[in-house]
């Protein structure tokens, strides 16, 4: 049963001009208009307020950010949320998206340059705290949940602290290692020193915080260990597809563009995701072994995308190669639906082996075999639902690929056993649920707990965690 909110059904309120989103309020036939005023005041007081900080992507493309924004609101909460502009879509100052207030800014162009990191996030620091005085006067907030990285914001959290507010720190990067692969190789002796701040900041975050939220149990570990967290003060909240939107439409042939099969790659386009391990491994397929019936499609973009672009065309692949750039949600469903292969190759370098990538479960919850390199936590999450190639060997990633066009059974196999374990154990159902936890500690005298519901949110967490820990 879980939590339910006092405003959960009928009486949850409408989000009304100037503290919500500008809707009208929908009176009932019966009582005054005076009642309803009385009423809707009456909701407000007792509504807890999120204000919710993101820099690594606008949202609602933030596919994590917006399902924890979603669940918070279903649950009755009002949410406002903070984040950059998109480059091309999602470049509105202000809007409303289904009762979610979202304040944009614009960051600075990005690039690889030493100096682009400090100016971004520095950026995004000063920006994110002006707009969220904005927030608190025409919305208010009790407690602020802030996504990394950068992992900057408990300065703003540390303010808003002395102020009365909570904080919560959503670890969604391990930035330290995040940094030494973006510049790697780059200013060595400054590279270090920058590090050490960077893990001095982590650790700020942990400290302020009043809980961390993390993807996985090695990121949870992190917190424990090098955050020096009690257990009791870190959640895993894990990057649960969301079942209710990905799901398979009517198939668009036209989509494979005249190929026979169909490569697809979901998410950010940064250096630490080695997306260029997939136009490699095309070109292998493509140039090396002759095949001239595959064809990839690159939905997402970052501040590698330019040089990817450019690395496709060296390798003679802009006939096979589709870079969409950040596409709708819709739009994601319909490749997904005609993709035979969906790829993961973000190789091994530090920070990856203890990420969960969001789009290899998006590819499990569409019933896509999955081929990705051989990491721990990419293993535990798809398990049987993928073919596991060797650390960053692009032929072996060809390799495995190839198997799978060649034997439609083994991808029907392998595609099934991961839509299984998406529905039975990790879609963002499940998820959810401890995500609330948190709130429930942050806010127990708001939620109404039943022992059955208190009993369910246990079992489910500790199922989960208990198959997680045998299977390691």
């Amino acid at each position: 049963m879980g939590f339910k909110s006092r405003f959960i059904g009928s009486r949850q309120p409408h989000h009304i001009s100037g503290l919500f989103c500008e809707t009208a309020l929908s009176a009932p036939s019966q009582p005054s208009q005076r009642n309803v005023e009385e009423e809707g005041k009456k909701f407000m007081r007792k509504a807890y307020k999120v204000l919710m900080l993101v820099e690594n992507l606008p949202v609602p493309a933030d596919p994590r950010v917006w399902a924890e924004a979603t669940t918070l609101r279903d649950a009755g909460f009002q949410v406002s949320v903070i984040c950059p502009k998109g480059p091309i879509k999602h470049q509105e100052a202000y809007t409303c998206i289904d009762s979610i207030s979202i304040y944009r800014y614009q960051l600075p162009a990005s690039s690889n340059k030493y100096t682009s990191y400090f100016a971004e996030f520095g950026t995004a620091l000063l920006k994110t705290f002006w707009l969220s005085w904005k927030v608190l006067l025409r919305h208010g907030f009790d407690v602020i949940h802030a996504a990394n990285p950068p992992d900057l914001f408990f300065l703003i959290g540390l303010f808003y602290r002395l102020l009365g507010k909570k904080y919560v720190f959503d670890q969604h990067d391990l930035a330290p290692e995040m940094f030494l692969v973006k510049f790697h190789g780059h200013l060595t002796f400054a590279r270090m020193l920058v590090h050490q701040l960077l893990l001095f900041f982590e650790w700020c975050s942990y400290q302020v915080a009043h809980y961390v939220i993390a993807t996985n149990l090695s990121q949870k570990s992190n917190a424990t260990q090098r955050g020096r967290c009690s257990p009791g003060k870190v959640f895993v909240v894990r990057n649960g597809p969301d079942l209710k939107r990905l799901k398979p439409v009517a198939p668009e042939a036209d989509l494979k563009r005249g190929r026979r099969y169909l490569l697809a790659y979901i998410g950010v386009m940064g250096q630490q995701d080695g997306v260029e391990y997939a136009l490699h491994a095309l070109h292998e397929l493509v140039h090396k072994r002759g095949r001239q019936d595959v064809a990839l499609v690159l939905m997402g973009d970052g501040d590698h995308a330019a040089t990817l672009r450019k690395l496709a065309h060296e390798l003679e692949l802009d006939s096979y190669v589709n870079f969409t750039g950040w596409t709708e949600s819709r739009d994601i469903v319909r490749y997904l639906t005609v993709a035979d292969v969906g790829l993961s190759p973000d190789p091994q370098n530090g920070l990856n082996e203890l990420s969960t990538m969001i789009k290899t479960m998006e590819y499990m919850a569409m019933g896509k075999p999955v081929v990705a390199f051989d990491l721990a936590e990419t293993r535990l999450s798809a398990q049987a639902a993928a073919l596991y190639a060797k650390p960053n060997l692009v032929q072996d990633f060809a390799d495995k690929i190839e198997t799978l066009l060649d034997n439609e059974e083994l991808r029907l196999k392998l595609g099934a056993y991961g839509r299984k374990r998406i529905k039975e154990e990790l879609h963002w159902e499940v998820s959810k649920e401890h995500l609330l936890l948190v709130y429930k500690r942050l806010f127990p005298e708001w939620f109404e707990i039943e022992d059955t519901g208190v009993q369910t949110v246990t079992s489910v967490k500790t199922s989960v965690e208990e198959k997680i820990s045998i299977h390691r």
